[in-house]
């Protein structure tokens, strides 16, 4: 009696799950992308041919198949499947779980391949407590995380495990598992009459960003929306657009999406590319990205990559700062791409960025300059009989404004304008004003 209650239970589960829960893969022949990991010849798939999985993280955005990869190596392997959520679970139900696979092994059964989702929102405590069972092979952790695990996880933990990396579907593997939920009517839509025309299906495989689950949701809601009780049900573009509604950006502002996309904007940036540096930003706006975080490192950049080559690109990186602080969304917006498209075409030069760098490895590696006698300050009582300040030549007494004398004590170049922008113009003059500080150098510095 208890058996029918079970397969009852199951079976409306079945019944009122979502269409993306429904379309699961059945075995691993049936489940779409990450050829990279599961094709033929790749590591995965080595590794299961061998018999030899050992504890996995499995790492990538959301929708990407890595909670159904993990049951499908525990039939595949013929594993124990046991799962447990970091955001729901505690220590309590980890070490139930250990205590329970610890046993299985004990009395010759097999390892229970744990899978353990959203492994980085456990503390280190809880992902210590896994360390013992996983390195005796008492469980096979499948972790799963879309924060990249080499920060977000312990190191001794991401150590014994093998990290793979799972990218977003392509538009064709969204397009045909869009197109096997429509033609099935055991676990898919095949049960409702449906005509969806290309620009539809291709429209939503590319909209969805890689999710199969975001997409097979989307889908199910164009048709459920129809009321396909009422005949075919006719999915053109214009459904689908109405079915996604406003589009959910894939991006955290904590995690690697963050930190990429910031780098890409200043690399296109650097790389004198506005459309691409407006794409970026774009993207970071429509993630949720705080400006402030934005305006810092644009006023960063105009000094790091710019600088001399064009002096009014920081005065305007600054301007674009207190404007953005003071309008605020989304007003600022039209501040920060005027700011990035005058940054990305301004001329290039690092050579303040490497000047204070050489300089300051000097200091580091090298011996203490000592600040030359007649360059010390001599307004304090007691100056003039150390001699300080003695021989110091007023520089706007010389009538080009630079007088012959050594400011350093020792023959050093650190600052080296380029031929690129206003610094070419800087490069003319510092060759003439540097010629005339060398002859005030003592012989043989």
């Amino acid at each position: 009696m208890s058996d029918l209650f079970a397969k009852a239970e199951e079976g409306n589960l079945k019944r009122v799950a979502p269409l993306a829960a429904r379309m699961r893969p059945r075995m691993l022949q049936e489940f779409a992308g990450q050829q990279h990991l599961v094709g033929e010849g790749q590591l995965l798939w080595r590794l299961l041919k061998a018999q030899k999985l050992g504890s996995v993280i499995f790492y990538g955005p959301p929708g990407t198949g890595k909670t159904t990869l993990a049951r499908l190596l525990a039939q595949h392997l013929s594993y124990n499947y046991r799962q447990l959520s970091a955001v729901t679970s505690g220590v309590k139900d980890l070490r139930e779980v250990l205590e329970a696979a610890r046993d299985n092994v004990a009395t010759g059964g097999k390892p229970t391949l744990l899978f353990l989702d959203e492994i980085h929102r456990f503390n280190r405590a809880q992902q210590d407590a896994l360390l013992p069972d996983v390195e005796d092979g008492v469980v096979i952790l499948v972790g799963a995380t879309t924060s990249n695990p080499f920060f977000a996880v312990n190191s001794a933990l991401v150590s014994r495990s093998r990290v793979f990396e799972f990218q977003p579907l392509t538009p064709d593997d969204i397009r045909r598992l869009l197109e096997q939920a429509i033609a099935d009517p055991q676990r898919g839509l095949g049960r409702y009459q449906i005509e969806a025309t290309d620009e539809a299906l291709d429209f939503l495989a590319n909209i969805c960003d890689g999710d199969a689950r975001q997409a097979l949701s989307t889908l199910e809601i164009a048709v459920l929306s129809s009321d396909p009780e009422a005949g075919p049900v006719k999915l053109t573009k214009e459904l689908m657009v109405s079915a996604v509604q406003r589009r959910a950006v894939n991006y955290d502002t904590t995690g690697d999406e963050h930190y990429d996309c910031a780098s890409a904007l200043i690399k296109s940036i650097r790389g004198s590319d506005p459309d691409a540096a407006l794409y970026w930003l774009a993207r970071m706006l429509e993630g949720g990205e705080d400006v402030r975080f934005i305006c810092r490192r644009l006023v960063i950049l105009a000094s790091e990559d710019i600088g001399n080559a064009d002096p009014h690109a920081l005065p305007l990186a600054v301007a674009a700062m207190q404007a953005t602080e003071f309008v605020g969304l989304p007003e600022c917006q039209l501040t920060l791409s005027q700011a990035v498209t005058y940054l990305a075409c301004a001329p290039k030069s690092n050579a303040a960025t490497t000047a204070i760098s050489a300089a300051r490895s000097d200091i580091r590696e090298g011996r203490t300059v000592q600040v030359p006698r007649h360059l010390r300050d001599a307004h304090y009582s007691g100056a003039k009989r150390l001699g300080n300040g003695e021989g110091y030549e007023y520089s706007h007494n010389s009538e080009d404004g630079v007088a012959a004398q050594d400011y350093l004590g020792v023959d050093r170049e650190y600052y080296q304008p380029t031929e690129r922008g206003f610094e070419q113009e800087l490069q003319t003059r510092l060759q003439r004003i540097r010629e005339k500080l060398r002859s005030a150098k003592p012989e043989g510095e």
